[in-house]
């Protein structure tokens, strides 16, 4: 595995697992490799066999997460990567930024599959609205031509008052469309104003001594919950230590105020 063999490591691990199919390290270390090669199907295989093995195993929801992702799972992904980076929390191993990197990944390829999908709505919506607007005139220039009573040059000033109307009506909708396109440029929440635990938007920021901003119900619990330690530099923390982020929640406002 080390040399990068990953083919006659795959080998190697699926001998071990024929002579002891109930350890789940080795389904992990064979998922690995299928994660190395791009195995996404065979990866998450691997992963769920060993998780049935033992429900918490970190490596079994990091690399199934990886591999979920990748099918565009992300749901799925992101619950196993949540799970594994709480199952790092609460047994102390220390995987840097590795899962939290993962995670954020995941969480903003959903965002782009959701914000694709508005996209499609919206043009669709658009182009049907412009059809509506655009039939509307037809109608009314077809009803204005039966009515022989109309003097032609009158006729003719109608139609260009109808025609103009329709063309007033579609540039309006235009400009909104426009204008909801751009709020939508501005919408994608950068990674600093989130969280390091839940990855969500921050509402209550404090700062740690480290420097590591958090929301405060998140660090709290941490702290209850798995120890007094700073999740991220480890460092030795309290509560008391915990100091409001105003300037963060200065940030984090304005930018809910702009695409509310």
């Amino acid at each position: 595995f080390t040399l990068a063999h990953y083919d006659d490591a795959i080998n190697c691990y699926s001998k071990a697992i024929i002579k002891n199919p109930t350890n789940a390290t080795y389904f992990t270390n064979r998922a690995l490799c299928n994660l190395k090669l791009k195995r996404w199907d065979l990866c998450c295989q691997d992963c769920r066999r060993a998780l049935d093995i033992d429900a918490n195993l970190l490596k079994g929801h990091f690399f199934l997460g990886q591999g979920l992702m990748e099918i565009d799972s992300f749901d799925e992904a992101i619950k196993h990567l949540q799970r594994a980076y709480d199952l790092s929390k609460e047994q102390k191993q220390n995987f840097g930024d590795d899962i939290t990197l993962q995670l954020r990944l995941a969480r903003k390829k959903r965002w782009n599959v959701l914000e694709e999908k508005r996209i499609h709505q919206e043009i669709e919506l658009q182009s049907y609205l412009n059809r509506l607007i655009k039939g509307d005139m037809e109608n009314r220039l077809g009803q204005l031509k039966l009515n022989d009573n109309v003097p032609e040059e009158q006729l003719k000033e109608k139609q260009q008052e109808i025609e103009q109307e329709c063309d007033d009506h579609i540039k309006e909708l235009n400009n909104i469309f426009s204008k909801v396109y751009e709020r939508r440029k501005k919408r994608d929440v950068p990674d600093f104003l989130c969280g390091k635990i839940s990855f969500e938007i921050l509402t209550e920021p404090v700062i740690t001594p480290s420097g590591i901003t958090y929301e405060r119900k998140e660090i709290e619990e941490h702290l209850q919950r798995v120890g007094h330690f700073d999740p991220v530099t480890r460092v030795k923390l309290t509560q008391d230590q915990l100091i409001p982020n105003f300037s963060m929640k200065e940030v984090v406002d304005s930018f809910i105020a702009e695409n509310e």
